[in-house]
């Protein structure tokens, strides 16, 4: 059952729209936009009734919030208010809402309108996600790492958390596809990103294919350390495929890793510190590969074997 989400300072309006819906959908009413708007970062909604008339945060300032918040951007909002002029409801769609609906307002408007707008929404997720994943290995794609690693690196920083990111890639990957062809190649890129994922399973972790064989990770609250003691499992559970390869590193095919791991300040550049995890790599790559080599930004490392 779709989750509705109803934010009303008057009690009696909230629980009127939640007799009309709550045979169809699961409604949830709370009575202040602060509320509302910690209710709503839970990403369990499809819509969103939102009164206009509040006190203390108005339905503007609120939707304006949800806007501006990656977990609640893209949830449908319809407005309700008792404010029939043309002005208020330019204001609203302008600033994001899906839909207008005056007071008093008809059982049936509200069901129509409700199953109408959590259908849109449901086809804007699907188009979303299929932009977003690489079709190959149906993790992330590069065009959604890019979205993901600024929010993740602005929670880090905002919570004080340590944030590593490492680049990691198929070892003589060119060798193999001479060897095997490019199907098999195919097969390979999609066995190393599956079991990538199989260990990058936390809430806060990502993985995304960067191009070609290449693939970036990003794992929050782990210190320098940790984060390369597990980059190195991961890295030998790659190896424990046993998907045989003609290479002079190893008679298996294999990954090499390089990352880094720092608590960003206001003053740290994300693109600086993802130049560390491919330095990391490269050295990786210089000592042999199948290994993994880490760094905590400041010149200590970590180097596998």
């Amino acid at each position: 059952m779709e989750n509705i989400l109803v934010i009303d300072d008057s009690r009696a309006q909230a629980e009127y729209l939640r007799s009309i819906l709550k045979t169809d959908y699961d409604v949830s009413i709370c009575q202040t936009g602060e509320e509302g708007l910690r209710l709503a970062k839970t990403g369990q909604f499809s819509l969103i009734f939102l009164d206009i008339i509040m006190p203390e945060m108005d339905g503007f300032t609120l939707l304006k919030k949800l806007q501006e918040t990656i977990m609640t951007k893209y949830i449908p909002v319809i407005l309700i208010s008792g404010l029939s002029d043309v002005q208020h409801e330019e204001k609203g769609l302008t600033l994001g809402a899906v839909d207008y609906i005056t007071k008093p307002f008809s059982p049936i408007t509200i069901k129509a309108r409700a199953n109408t707008h959590i259908k849109l929404f449901h086809y804007q997720m699907y188009f979303m996600q299929q932009a977003m994943v690489d079709q190959l290995t149906g993790i992330a794609n590069r065009r959604r790492y890019k979205d993901e690693s600024m929010m993740k690196w602005r929670e880090a920083g905002r919570l004080g958390l340590p944030f590593s990111v490492c680049i990691f890639d198929i070892d003589k990957f060119k060798l193999y596809n001479d060897s095997f062809g490019h199907p098999a190649g195919d097969k390979v890129i999609a066995a190393v990103a599956k079991t990538a994922s199989s260990y990058l399973q936390r809430a806060t972790d990502f993985l995304a294919r960067y191009g070609g064989e290449e693939f970036v990770a990003i794992v929050i609250g782990n210190d320098a350390k940790s984060a390369f003691e597990f980059f190195q499992t991961i890295r030998q559970a790659v190896e424990d495929l046993h998907i045989p390869h003609n290479s002079p590193v190893s008679e298996w095919v294999t990954i090499s890793i390089g990352g880094v791991t720092l608590i960003p300040q206001s003053s740290d550049v994300y693109d600086d510190y993802l130049k560390i995890a491919d330095n990391m790599l490269y050295e990786a790559k210089e000592q042999g590969r199948n290994r993994v080599v880490w760094s905590d930004g400041k010149g200590e490392q970590w180097r596998e074997k």
